[in-house]
């Protein structure tokens, strides 16, 4: 698990400074978990050959939503499977999954694609499960950064939300899963149990068939 570059936000004199995180998943299937924007495009091919990558060894490109930040450089990989929100393609072969039923995406047995919509309708995050760390959720902007657990007008006001109750339900189930957690917008962070719900989530009948 690589971040190859740290998301960032911020209001300057009324114009929001911002771009996205991009993490880099190695394994027998390589992954890029969104992909900057479009003026990032060198940055982002220099980054994959310091890891001994070229664009084409990428297998998967995971998109959590579809924001200019996140998706910029996806012509970049045209050998990879691209998942971008609730869409899932390899060229001009779209596949259906029920993402809208709370079905994971499983690349294999330590690596699935979730639903967590709410900063838009068809936001998805990655939970990896590691040996060293437990699982560690790439999130998009789910949650904007560490900071947002204390000053929620970060994510629900400055990042927008487009349906800020059903945004924090999967932060909640998100805080109860992960042991760490990758923003869109901010460095990664260690999820402690005084950031864990205290009362349960409600859930519903998808999530009790699929978590």
């Amino acid at each position: 698990m690589i971040v190859l570059k740290e998301g960032y936000s911020r209001l300057v004199k009324g114009t929001m400074i911002a771009n996205g995180s991009c993490t880099l998943i190695k394994g027998p299937k390589n992954i890029l978990v969104d992909t900057l924007s479009p003026w990032d495009k060198d940055f982002l091919i220099a980054e994959l050959q310091k890891h001994g990558l070229k664009c084409d060894d990428i297998h998967y490109v995971v998109c959590t939503h579809g924001h200019v930040d996140h998706i910029g450089n996806l012509n970049l990989f045209t050998r990879a499977t691209h998942i971008l929100g609730f869409s899932v393609c390899y060229r001009d072969e779209f596949y259906i999954h029920p993402f809208e039923i709370n079905m994971p995406y499983v690349i294999d047995d330590k690596i699935e694609v979730i639903p967590t919509p709410g900063h838009t309708n068809t936001d998805v995050s990655v939970l990896v499960h590691t040996d060293d760390k437990g699982i560690i959720a790439v999130v998009g902007d789910l949650f904007e950064c560490e900071e947002d657990l204390d000053n929620p007008k970060l994510w629900q006001e400055e990042a927008g939300s487009e349906n800020a109750e059903q945004q924090g339900y999967h932060r909640n189930r998100i805080l109860r899963k992960a042991n760490f957690i990758i923003p869109g917008h901010g460095p990664m962070f260690e999820v402690k149990e005084e950031m864990r719900p205290r009362f349960p989530v409600e859930v519903d009948v998808a999530d009790a068939v699929h978590e």
